[in-house]
């Protein structure tokens, strides 16, 4: 299931969110090797984990961590703005219709459903909010995942060649997209309008929270 949960929510959920942490070091550390600082416990945060992001996070059956992405509206900070803004010249970085969504993280041996799941996830929140757009950093070889699931961005910018340039996108939030991303994820609209509403309702005490 998806489990929307801010971060001053997650001590709620110790394994889901420890094994989120953990999880996001085996990608982005062991096997992206990505220059990052671990804590003490092996877990991957990072400054703006800090800031009580919105965690879109699928959680398997055992209360473990499946798959997660992160969002932090752009009106506050954000990855994009403070580190890589140079990837997006020209573009409007703070917006209260843009969310930021970073971290995009599978656990080892996701199945494949959980990408369109999580992506899913992240439409759901957009719709609900009025929101117009995403805006990411990620690794050029995701393009390729993004295009099997049917929700491409529109590239900004890119620093670097091949698979792993450093790429910055855009992606708009349309129900045509809600609507493909939930049979890739083989999960139906009322289950997933379920999800969203059992965290916030009618979307209202997100903008709260």
């Amino acid at each position: 299931m998806i489990r929307y949960l801010f971060g001053n929510a997650l001590h709620r959920y110790p394994l889901l969110r420890d094994s989120m942490f953990a999880d996001r070091a085996a990608q982005f550390h062991a096997r992206l090797k990505w220059d990052i600082v671990l804590d003490a416990r092996g877990h991957e945060r990072d400054q703006y984990d800090a800031l009580n992001p919105l965690y879109v996070i699928w959680e398997r059956a055992d209360g473990t961590h499946g798959g997660s992405l992160r969002y932090m509206p752009t009106m506050g900070r954000t990855m994009l703005g403070e580190h890589f803004a140079h990837l997006a010249p020209g573009e409007r970085l703070r917006d209260p219709g843009i969310w930021e969504c970073t971290r995009f993280c599978l656990a080892p041996g996701a199945a494949p459903r959980v990408s369109a799941a999580l992506m899913l996830g992240g439409v759901e929140v957009g719709l609900n909010l009025g929101l117009t757009h995403a805006l990411g950093v990620f690794d050029a070889r995701m393009l390729r995942v993004y295009a099997r699931l049917g929700w491409s961005p529109r590239v900004l910018g890119q620093q670097g060649q091949g698979r792993a340039a450093i790429c910055a996108g855009r992606w708009a939030f349309r129900p045509e997209v809600r609507a493909n991303l939930l049979g890739r994820a083989r999960l139906s609209a009322e289950i997933s309008a379920l999800w969203y509403r059992r965290a916030f309702g009618d979307g209202k005490l997100l903008l709260a929270a």
